[in-house]
């Protein structure tokens, strides 16, 4: 037997493929090598697994297995071709020769004797025993040993042919009944559909039975000739046999199908009488369509063969998709021209669909390929193609182009333009105030908007055509015909509107006289220009009138009307989507009026803050004539000084295109808060707060998260919104605390069993889980109790009988009275059950009585003595603790306890004596009878006691623990729960029950949904390696996880019962310690814990709805307890249980690699496998890759098939327990594909093979760093009653979920994120769902309506690229689509988030990429056409906008630095000097304190403070705020801009784009400097350094400013967002001011940028390889981008033109020749450059000395010109520092220009030069930044700042991050020294 892998030993790394060494390394796994098998051997993997599972009880019978299995596998592969075949036929080889040796011993029978009698020894033992399985367990063993017997039978086949024995006919009788089982007894996924499994608990529900009988109804269907009847046919059969669908497909769709119609119909009310007639139906819509040749009706062209769907018709479509694919370089190629996935679907939206034929035609356009794919095709057997029949683009181009924006939101755009013309007119004509509109004259100057509002349609038109025109050959005719007539109408309106504009005046102004002077001076005419306008706004009028009528807009939409389609025509062309989108009115007027009121506040604030006080110095600028320049000036005559009118004026016109997203954020703020405040959040935020309310939360309970079983009127109105109240439960005996109680513990377990809480929280936080029949009281948990009795009994003592006192007191506090009615009424019951004995039972009545009698008449108090009642206090708790030992050694003590407390009661505390103790002591009668009573006849009191108690059952056990917290917890439980996450928890859930939310319905009743989760190669479960690996700190994560979760390690030890050092002793705590460490990272294992919640909820709220009285009281734990016994049991209240959780909750992981991690025995499978075997309801889907050999012996070649497959747990059971158990998966289903199923992104065709296989009408998708919780869990069913509810004028068709961000607490820069994040999952999408009506799907746990998407696309748009922000297209999709996306509070789930800045910034970056794509995409053009005017400004505002926005913050900063350097190097701001506008132009201040607004976050930080307001108080809010800003906050979102801004403009110009693993794990480690190089040089560093240039320039040369208190706040925002985008990196970087590793990064650095490319060499090997990486999206960005990026870079020779005439030596001339010279000496710098390379290259080997005395003449002339320049022309030291700002731009500016014409350079030979070039300016750069950092490294504290800022929130946490970095060495250098010692 082969050895098996030890604890300590880990599995190998991470493969993505498997090596051709790999197979045979690991065949040795006794368990896993059935696993560990060649795809292209697939076949032999079974007989491998029967093999592994008869091992253990015959040997021999097992090696014949494996060496039948190396024959097998030598017929599959006789070459061994396939990959890895060779190798692990030889390790099988060699196992065999092994085990033939060991298993021949002792052997007495031969092969085939031993094979019979084992196979019938099997047989009997096994399969008779399991043939009446009744319960799911047995039936999967049953189908395990079927299959088994197979394979048993097919080797003893095998054997006996070899050694020529016939198979005996008992045998083969057995085998005959095998085989047809086998085929019956199927693994299956929810439904066992075969003959035997009728008995299921599943299989008995009677809408299940209808469902499966629906099907089999097939009476009158024509099935095909030749077809051999099957039983229990049906018509997914019929249309398998009749289209030749693959088996498994149609298998999985019929469970689908029946699943669906079964849950749907359980729903109906009242039930249908018959049943539908399903078979009629469907051929009657396959036979209805009739041949308009033949007029005989159309069959199904495609049958008989299996898989004749697959190859005939997908396989060709998709094999044009991946020809797409191949074309488009992997997303590189210019989207224009290639097909993506919309282009193809939307050529089915069209009748030239039709085209294609059925049987489809292979010559067909839509299989064709542009001309330059032709070559590849011939090899293809299809008839030869044209290259101009590609059909090309559908309906849209994706162009990269900025002009996309206008395009998209045209009306938007024109909206402000023509605002700001407006504003522009009015302030500059009159006095300038809004009362001038009424002038005449303005008010006619102000009618030219209309001018050029007609221009802008104009550009408008011309752009469509430009940018449709690749998609012109799919277009249809009227389409291109609106195209062309809206041109002509636009051209027309450009020329009519000025003509008639002209007219209109008297005495026309200059514009209107030229025009004028064109035309004729003919006599004015105003109304020709107003009906001109009024014609032009008539197709305006009418919009608005539509758009007041929502309703009549949508009708006219989804109209087919000829008169109708014509009039839509026109406005928008007909598309299959966007049409009928309109809202209702109600939600029409809210989200006008939120928008209205918006853009007054803007517009007013444009006008007059900013617009017209720079209006009057406008004016006196231009007329200030300007004579004098400082450079060589082109246009010395150039009137109005225009250029610095341009230079005041641009910064401002892009603050107005700005601002509108901060109103915005200021808008969205308050809404948001008032919104959230109606919906009831944040009204129980602390642990005070909840126990104040605690007495509703069962009512709650019971209100919400129960089934009514009648319906209450719902309360309505304004008191009902304000206040919410819940009945009060009075008493445990009810129903109603019984469910309150199952919930609530459940809850409360569940934090136990992910240690937030501790034993001791844990039961004081549970409540009674069974019913105590003798207390009419409700019981609340001991932590609202505790110390209350205590308390209670000391006041009592105190109170002299003072009744009134002490009732005010116990008024006062509800829980204490709570208390001691608990209290009393336990103790008498407790005492009850005692006392057994008839004479005390007698007593203590009347004991019990008269106490029961002074409560009833309120005089207990004045009539007892309550001074002695400690003593009977101490008594009590005495008895209770003997009690819960229970241990029969102490009856004694027990009597005596009673004793003392009846004395204690009836002598101290009652003052009257009862008439039954009169005449007894101890029973005995004294002064009656002289002389001694015998012993034996003797009465002794309490003599006969029920002690120990019995029964002892698990209610009585949890009385006497809860009575014992009671009366012993005597400190206040007010910090319970402690741990912080706890209690965010247990507040939001409390809280959520309070705010609106549909009733529950029961869980038969509910929707069924199902979740799924795409898996790609990320941490399953932290091995016991991963968790104690230490970084170069010395730091491992383990250690870490111990440090920032310090109580739930406590905990988690106190849990398991074992101590640190403890925890490495066995296999199982080693588990329990890697599961505590996953829980709280970002791993597949959290994740899947936290969504079958979902199902444990199920089963429970399944419990509470099914469950008669007599269980309820029992509880839901008793029936936990007796799994086992109940399992056996199909009528099982626990098995009906488990069958409607199947019926509603399915979870589907899609885990797209776990077939070659299964086969390559990665750790990744074997966790994966873990996970199913723990949850055996978990499926997980997977893309199969199977090596095929082909059946041409000639070729000898291997092909890949791909399968979609499913897989769940074998059940782990075994049949014989002397077997060892085997985890082992089961194929459900095996889908053939066509090819590879990842064509575009990875994460949604990963999620789109996997859909197939989820269940029910919910969908909700869960990415892998997500997290759920128990009490979630059970609002499910209320969230999902959301699709069945009317939100506007339409169902939902996506729900949308808020999010909690789990890693906030990690670092700062987490926390950051954390609330960044948090506002836009809470405020953010509260607004946008309602009122704007405009939230889409984000990545959050958002469910969708799975029928609507699964019809309409998918939930996953999947092109490469385009849809790299596949998340929100799904919105979008289902937007256009009519549906209608929702937003609910009331319901939460986890989510993890970066944690580091490098992490932060890729994921940034792709964010930002995304939006990039998303601006050019069909969706948002689309949406921003159909959507009316507000809805279409949400959707601009939080989409696309939000990023341009971003990017005009930043290009404000740009303007307004290179407007002052043209004036500064000009001179024209010298001679402006003394000018106000120059000087002091407030309207300036304020547009730069508008960047600076966006620039340091307060755009989000404003939605950030609400929210934690509104949750968690306005105090917290404000501290939170003032810390961040301690943090460094604004340095993040500074530097966050930054990343945006690059990366959303580079993709719009270049593309580029690209998903960007940003890994999920804790960030403990520093980054090295080229790490940080080379991520943000492009980003930030390049962009800071020329910023800090223009600053640079601009304090040497500037004038205006110098002495005012405005130059320092006009310029510090912008030196701030300088010094953040070139040192945050390493302000954020762990450990980044250490001085070891700052030489350590230094020497990286050096070896990093020196070192040579080429091919292979990764760009973080060498510098050369990264700069050709780095600059790779150039390549395909096409001439459009490249002629972009060399205008841009034109910009860098502004500095060298402006400054050599500057210079001391040159300041006397302007000179063009001067400029000329300056080249000189650049092109001079660069001949000696490149003359030292050739040099290098060519001289110095051979002649080193001659080499070297050259550079020195080089350097030494280089000395003397420079001395001779200081000497004769006087050149100073500012001059030298004016040259380097001058020529260091100018290189820069030369080397993009050369990157962007990179083949040109390459075909002149000149690429080494710039390469050179480049490096030596990287070599700056990095100095640069080195050199401050190193100087800050050399003050210690200076690190020991940065520790504490980075971490704070850690420290807060109780995190001593000292002890962190250092702390783990200093444990290790103790260690070592011990082991010396």
């Amino acid at each position: 037997m082969a050895s098996r892998r030890g604890p300590d030993q880990q599995p190998p790394g991470p493969q993505r493929r498997i090596m051709r060494t790999q197979t045979a390394g690991n065949i040795g796994e006794a368990m896993l090598d059935s696993e560990v098998v060649p795809s292209s051997l697939v076949e032999i993997a079974p007989i491998l697994r029967v093999a592994n599972e008869v091992e253990a009880r015959n040997p021999r019978v097992a090696y014949l297995c494996r060496f039948y299995a190396f024959e097998k596998a030598h017929r599959l592969d006789p070459t061994s071709s396939g990959r890895g075949v060779r190798q692990f036929k030889t390790a099988l080889l060699q196992r065999l020769e092994r085990e033939n040796e060991t298993t021949l011993v002792g052997k007495q029978k031969s092969d085939a004797r031993e094979m019979q009698n084992f196979y019938r020894l099997y047989y009997e033992q096994y399969i008779k025993k399991l043939q009446s399985a009744a319960d799911k367990a047995d039936r999967a063993q049953l189908t395990k040993a079927y299959q088994t017997a197979a394979v048993l039978f097919e080797v003893l086949k095998a054997v006996n042919l070899s050694e020529s024995v016939e198979v005996s006919d008992e045998i083969l009788e057995a085998h005959t009944e095998v085989a047809e089982k086998t085929q019956i007894y199927v693994p299956y996924n929810i439904l066992p559909l075969d003959p035997d499994s009728a008995n299921q608990a599943i299989m008995k529900y009677p809408e299940i039975q209808a469902s499966v009988s629906a099907l089999r109804n097939i009476r009158g269907l024509p099935w095909p000739k030749n077809h051999e009847k099957k039983v229990n046919e049906d018509i997914l059969d019929w249309l398998q046999a009749m289209f030749g669908f693959q088996r498994d497909n149609v298998a999985n769709q019929r469970e689908h199908l029946i699943l669906l119609l079964a849950n749907v119909h359980i729903r109906q009310l009242p039930k249908p009488d018959q049943q539908p007639k399903m078979a009629f139906e469907l051929y009657g819509m396959l036979a209805g369509n009739v041949s308009p040749m033949t007029g005989e009706f159309i069959k199904p062209a495609y049958g008989g063969e299996d898989e004749a769907f697959l190859r005939k018709v997908v396989t060709p479509i998709y094999e044009t998709i991946a020809k797409e694919a191949r074309r488009s370089k992997g997303g590189k190629y210019k989207h224009s021209d290639w097909r993506n996935y919309d282009d193809l679907n939307e050529y089915f939206w069209s009748v030239d669909c039709f085209k294609l034929g059925w049987p489809m035609r292979a010559d067909a356009d839509f299989f064709s390929q542009p001309p330059e794919k032709l070559q590849v095709d011939k090899s293809e057997d299809r008839k030869p193609i044209t290259g101009d029949r590609w059909t090309g683009k559908i309906n849209f181009v994706e162009i990269r182009s900025f002009w996309h924006i206008f395009r998209s939101f045209d009306r938007m755009w024109s909206f402000f333009i023509l605002c700001l013309q407006a504003m522009i007119i009015i302030a500059w004509n009159g006095n300038g105030d809004l009362s001038s509109i009424s002038e005449g004259d303005t008010f006619k100057k102000v009618l030219s908007i209309f001018i050029t509002a007609a221009i802008l349609k104009l550009a408008q038109a011309v752009l469509d055509i430009m940018l449709s025109w690749k998609a012109r050959r799919m277009m249809s005719y009227h389409v291109k015909l609106r195209y062309i007539l809206k041109a002509i109408s636009a051209a027309v309106w450009v020329i009519v509107m000025p003509v008639t504009y002209a007219y209109s005046w008297k005495n026309p102004p200059g514009f209107a006289q030229t025009i004028r002077s064109w035309f004729g001076n003919g006599s004015s005419s105003p109304s020709l220009f107003i009906l001109a306008v009024f014609i032009y706004l008539s197709p305006n009028i009418l919009n608005v009138l539509l758009f007041l009528f929502p309703i009549v807009r949508r009708y006219l939409e989804r109209s087919n009307y000829k008169i109708v389609t014509l009039m839509m025509w026109w406005s928008q062309p007909r598309l299959y989507v966007g049409r009928g989108m309109h809202e209702s009115s109600v939600s029409l007027f809210k989200y006008t009026m939120f928008w209205v009121l918006l853009i007054v506040a803007k517009l007013a604030f444009s006008f007059y803050i900013e617009i017209k006080p720079l209006v009057v110095p406008t004016k006196e600028i231009m007329e200030v004539p300007i004579h004098t320049f400082k450079w060589h000036e082109f246009f010395p005559r150039a009137k109005n000084n225009i250029g610095v009118v341009v230079a005041l004026w641009a910064p401002i016109i892009l603050v107005y295109f700005m601002d509108t997203q901060i109103w915005y954020a200021i808008f969205s703020t308050i809404f948001g808060g008032i919104y959230g405040a109606f919906r009831r959040l944040g009204e129980i935020r602390t642990l005070e707060m909840l126990r104040s309310r605690f007495q509703s939360l069962p009512g709650a309970f019971n209100d919400r998260l129960i089934p009514k079983t009648e319906d209450k009127p719902k309360k309505k109105g304004l008191k009902a919104t304000l206040s919410r109240k819940f009945d009060e439960i009075p008493s445990n005996k009810g129903k109603e605390a019984a469910r309150f109680a199952q919930l609530w513990n459940k809850i409360i377990t569940s934090f136990r069993e992910e240690d937030l809480i501790s034993n001791r929280e844990r039961n004081l936080l549970l409540v009674p889980y069974w019913a105590d029949p003798d207390l009419d009281l409700i019981q609340w948990p001991p932590f609202l109790l505790a110390s209350k009795i205590p308390i209670a009994v000391d006041m009592a003592k105190d109170c002299n009988r003072k009744d009134r006192e002490l009732k005010k007191k116990l008024d006062a506090d509800n829980y204490m009275k709570c208390a001691v009615r608990e209290c009393y009424a336990s103790c008498k019951s407790i005492i009850n059950n005692l006392v057994q004995g008839d004479r005390e039972k007698v007593v203590i009545n009347d004991i019990f009585t008269k106490v029961d009698e002074h409560i009833e008449k309120d005089d207990l108090i004045k009539e007892l003595n309550m001074s002695d009642l400690p003593s009977l206090y101490e008594q009590f708790v005495e008895l209770i603790e003997c009690l819960s030992r229970n241990n029969k050694d102490e009856k004694d003590r027990v009597v005596i306890i009673l004793l003392n407390m009846l004395e204690v009661m009836t002598r101290d505390i009652m003052e009257d004596p009862l008439p039954s103790l009169l005449d007894s002591n101890h029973g005995g009668s004294y002064g009656k009878h002289e002389g001694m009573t015998p012993l034996d006849q003797q009465y002794q009191y309490f003599g006969a006691l029920n002690f120990p108690v019995q029964p002892e059952t698990e209610a009585w056990k949890e009385k006497i623990r809860r009575l014992s917290l009671l009366l012993t917890v005597k400190e206040s439980a007010m910090d319970v729960p402690s741990n912080l996450e706890a209690r965010r928890r247990i507040s939001f859930f409390s809280n959520s029950l309070f705010m609106d939310m549909p009733a529950a319905p029961k869980v038969r009743n509910m929707l069924s949904y199902s979740v799924l989760t795409p898996y790609y190669t990320e941490a399953v479960l932290f091995s016991i390696n991963a968790l104690e690996l230490e970084n170069e700190d010395g730091v491992s994560i383990l250690f870490y996880l111990q440090k920032i979760f310090p109580d739930e390690w406590t905990n988690f030890l106190e849990r398991v019962n074992s101590s640190e050092e403890e925890l490495r002793g066995t296999g199982e705590l080693q588990e329990e310690l890697r599961l505590w460490a996953s829980y709280r990272g970002q791993t597949l294992t959290k994740t899947v814990r936290g969504m079958m919640y979902y199902r444990k909820a199920l089963e429970l709220q399944a419990f509470l709805d099914m469950a008669k009285d007599k269980d309820l009281m029992k509880g839901y734990k008793d029936v936990e307890s007796n799994i086992e016994e109940d399992s056996k049991n199909e009528r099982s209240l626990w098995a009906q249980c488990q069958a409607i959780a199947d019926m509603k909750f399915t979870y589907v992981v899609s885990c797209q690699q776990y077939g070659i991690h299964k086969r390559s025995g990665d750790a990744r499978a074997k966790d994966i496998l873990r996970l199913m075997t723990t949850y055996p309801s978990l499926r997980v889907a997977y893309i199969d890759e199977v090596e095929v050999t082909s059946n041409d012996k000639s070729k000898k070649t291997i092909q890949k098939v791909y399968y979609s497959v499913l897989v769940k747990a074998a059940s782990p059971k075994s049949i014989d327990s002397s077997n060892p158990v085997q985890n082992l998966d089961e194929v459900i289903y095996k889908i053939k594909l066509p090819g590879p199923a990842i064509l575009g992104e990875g994460k949604p065709e990963n999620q789109n093979h996997a859909i197939i296989f989820t269940r029910g009408e919910g969908l909700q998708t869960i990415d892998m760093n997500q997290d759920n919780y128990m009490e979630e869990a059970f609002k499910m069913r209320n969230l999902l009653e959301e699709f069945l509810k009317t939100h506007g004028v339409r169902p939902p068709t996506i729900l949308g979920l808020r999010e909690h961000i789990f890693t906030g607490s990690v670092s700062s820069l987490a926390w950051f994120m954390s609330n960044q994040e948090t506002s836009f999952v809470t405020i953010g999408q509260r607004l946008l769902a309602n009122p704007l009506k405009v939230r889409f799907h984000y990545g959050h746990p958002d469910v969708f309506d799975r029928l609507f998407h699964l019809t309409r696309g998918g939930v996953s748009k999947a092109s490469k690229i385009i849809n790299l922000s596949e998340d929100i297209f799904a919105g979008f999709n289902s937007t256009l689509r009519e549906g209608n996306v929702t937003h609910h509070e009331y319901i939460q789930v986890g989510k993890g988030r970066d944690v580091g800045l490098n992490q932060i910034s890729m994921f940034e970056a792709k964010i930002a990429n995304g939006n990039g794509e998303q601006t050019i995409s069909r969706d948002i053009y689309r949406l921003g056409h159909r959507f009316d005017f507000f809805r279409m400004l949400s959707c601009y505002f939080t989409t696309t906008g939000f990023y341009f926005s971003t990017l005009i913050t930043v290009l404000i900063v740009y303007i307004f630095l290179y407007g002052r350097l043209y004036l500064v190097l000009s001179g024209l701001e010298e001679g402006l000097s003394n000018h106000p506008a120059i000087r002091d132009n407030k309207p300036l201040q304020v547009a730069l304190a508008s960047q600076s607004f966006v620039q340091i976050g307060l755009l989000m930080a404003l939605p950030m403070m609400m929210e934690i307001g509104l949750e968690r108080g306005f105090r917290n809010a404000l501290i939170d705020f003032i810390l961040m800003q301690l943090q460094l906050a604004p340095v993040f979102f500074t530097f966050s801009l930054g990343t945006r801004t690059h990366y959303y403009g580079r993709t719009l110009l270049h593309g580029g784009a690209e998903y960007r693993s940003t890994g999920r794990g804790f960030v403990v480690f520093h980054a090295k400097f080229a790490d940080n190089y080379r991520l943000y040089s492009r980003s930030h560093f390049v962009k800071g350094i020329e910023l800090m240039i223009l600053l640079l320039v601009y304090h040497i040369f500037g004038h205006s400013y110098r002495g005012v208190v405005a130059y320092v706040f006009i310029t510090i925002s912008i030196w701030f967002m300088v010094g953040t985008w070139l040192f945050a990196p390493f302000l954020f970087n762990p450990s980044g001011f250490e001085w070891q590793k700052i030489l350590d990064d230094w020497t990286d650095w050096n070896k990093w940028i020196s070192n040579r490319g080429g091919i292979g060499v990764l760009p973080e090997k060498s510098w050369e390889s990264w700069w050709d990486k780095e600059h790779d999206h150039l390549r395909y960005s096409g001439m459009r981008g490249r002629i972009t990026e060399i205008v841009l870079s034109v910009r860098f020779f502004i500095y060298q033109y402006g400054l050599v005439y500057h210079l001391n030596i040159t300041k006397n001339t302007q000179n063009f020749l001067v400029y000329g010279a300056s080249w000189v000496v650049i092109l001079l710098i660069l001949f000696v450059m490149k003359a030292v390379s050739v040099g290098r290259r060519r001289f110095s080997a051979n002649f080193q000395l001659v080499f070297r005395m050259i550079k020195g003449l080089i350097f030494i002339t280089f000395i003397a010109i420079l001395i001779t320049l200081i000497a004769v022309p006087g050149m100073t030291f500012r001059d030298i520092i004016v040259c380097i700002l001058a020529f260091m731009p100018t290189g820069w500016g030369m080397l993009l220009i050369a990157q962007a014409c990179k083949p040109v350079v390459v075909r002149a030979g000149l690429w080494s030069s710039v390469k050179t070039l480049a490096r030596g300016y990287e070599i700056v750069m990095g100095l640069l930044l080195f050199i401050p950092v190193a100087f800050l490294a050399w003050f210690p504290f200076v690190s020991e700042f940065q520790t504490r800022m980075l971490f704070n929130q850690a420290f807060s946490r109780g995190l001593q991050i000292s002890r962190i970095l250092g702390g783990q060495r200093k444990d290790r250098a103790d260690h070592t020294s011990r082991n010396k010692e």
